[in-house]
């Protein structure tokens, strides 16, 4: 009897599996719109996916990744189809599962990317598509990325590292973007606050967190120096980090100005002191992917707990490292981030095409959103008159975001000519580096943006 009502119970999911997003969630969860339900099933689609990624680089997979037709066998001196002489498939086959499962994640983004150009309304037929059929989704999801462990080797890794970088790039841009709506977001309420009483405990407040931003920010400056530069070499080093030191010096200064502050009154040292430290760790980030162990020391090896000798020529690939784990933190905090965020702020709406109008939609439920039925937990249908997010920027977003993830997953490490190795390659430094520039650039942009177009409206 406990079998059959078991069976009865799965039985009334099914309309919600192949129904909208409210409808999967209404039963364990509280109220709450119909866009933001829907982004956050999204969202739990990549991160399910990131986590099938990690347990592809855990010890003990090669063997079962061995067995799939098309991968290594036998282990160091085998042969894979599409490439010519001796890999090492215990490096090999992680590396390969990452590049795989994230290619299956991409692909199924970007082609809601193309379908949803254009919405914009939960009016559009296509609206029901996105916002539903989540078993369907996730059944098309599986089978692109069980599909894409099938694919030849052939150049299929080489190329999809190059791609890989450049939406890693343009991912690393997107979390600056919404790094900058935060900062602004979290400076416009405690200022709020302090206007509403109390103002010395929310100035303390604001003062403390720009404070240590900028303390981190000279420390993480200090170790660099300390650590990846040396008196006879790492010349590339210490021009990236005097570089970003004093672009990051010129941003700060340049956001209190007094003409910054009649443009843009909500600038300040708290922008500008989170987006030097997010420069710091993307240019850390950067030397952490350079060649020459000499100027790359492994962060056990910076706190005495490796004694191995860091320009050995067969060092062990070393998928979990400082920066990657810190790179898998704000990737998370990204998604989460994009997935709830309801901006007001004018110049990050365009940026990530956002209408001005629908980005000012209510959050709270409304009174004709309690249909017959459906009990008090029904999420709201808040796009009838117009999104209030680009559908298809959404997906472009976690298309690049399965690209992010599998470069960091990977260390940037490219497979080296006679695929013996995983190495680290100067196009990865060189992308992460003059990402950081770019996006100082995008800051400062943001702030002179109003005296520069003063016939445009930036409130």
């Amino acid at each position: 009897m406990g079998a059959v009502l078991g069976l009865c119970s799965m039985a009334s999911w099914i309309p919600c599996l192949c129904g909208s997003a409210p409808c999967l969630l209404c039963r364990c969860c509280p109220s709450g719109n119909n866009s933001t339900v829907t982004r956050l099933i999204y969202a739990f689609f990549l991160l399910l996916g990131v986590a099938v990624a990690c347990i592809m680089l855990m010890p003990g997979m090669e063997g079962q990744l061995k067995k799939i037709p098309g991968f290594c066998e036998g282990g160091m001196g085998s042969s894979i189809p599409g490439v010519e002489g001796h890999v090492n498939c215990d490096v090999l086959v992680g590396y390969k599962a990452v590049y795989r499962v994230c290619f299956g994640m991409a692909m199924f983004f970007l082609l809601f990317s193309l379908l949803m150009i254009k919405v914009k309304s939960s009016k559009d037929p296509r609206a029901a598509l996105h916002n539903g059929f989540w078993f369907f989704k996730f059944a098309a999801a599986v089978a692109i990325t069980v599909g894409s462990f099938f694919i030849s080797e052939g150049p299929f890794t080489t190329v999809w590292f190059y791609i890989g970088m450049a939406g890693a790039f343009c991912f690393i841009l997107i979390q600056l973007v919404l790094l900058i709506d935060f900062a602004h977001s979290w400076n416009e309420s405690w200022v709020e606050k302090m206007e509403e009483g109390n103002s010395r405990c929310w100035y303390a407040a604001l003062l403390s967190v720009t404070t240590v931003s900028y303390l981190l920010s000279l420390v993480s400056l200090v170790m660099f120096y300390v650590y990846y530069t040396h008196s006879d070499g790492c010349t590339e080093n210490k021009v990236f980090i005097s570089i970003n030191m004093l672009l990051c010096i010129a941003a700060s200064v340049m956001s209190i100005l007094p003409q910054i502050q009649e443009s843009q009154p909500r600038s300040g040292l708290l922008q500008s002191s989170l987006v030097t430290l997010y420069t710091m760790y993307l240019t850390w980030s950067a030397m952490t992917n350079e060649p020459d162990r000499k100027c790359n020391p492994s962060l056990l090896g910076i706190i005495g707990l490796n004694t191995t000798s860091p320009a050995s020529q067969n060092h062990v690939v070393q998928w979990w490292d400082a920066q990657g784990i810190v790179g898998l933190i704000l990737f998370l905090l990204c998604v989460l981030y994009s997935s709830i965020r309801n901006s007001s702020n004018a110049q990050v709406n365009k940026l990530t095409l956002t209408s001005d109008e629908s980005a000012l939609i209510e959050d709270g439920p409304q009174t004709d959103s309690f249909e017959e039925g459906n009990g008090p937990n029904r999420a709201v249908d808040n796009e009838k008159d117009g999104v209030t997010y680009s559908y298809s920027f959404f997906h472009f977003m976690l298309f690049l975001a399965s690209l992010y993830i599998m470069m960091t997953l990977t260390n940037w490490y490219s497979p080296d000519s006679n695929y013996e190795a995983i190495t680290s390659k100067w196009p990865s430094v060189w992308v992460k580096i003059s990402s950081s520039w770019i996006c100082i650039a995008l800051y400062v942009w943001t702030l002179v943006a109003p005296l520069v177009l003063v016939n445009r409206d930036f409130d």
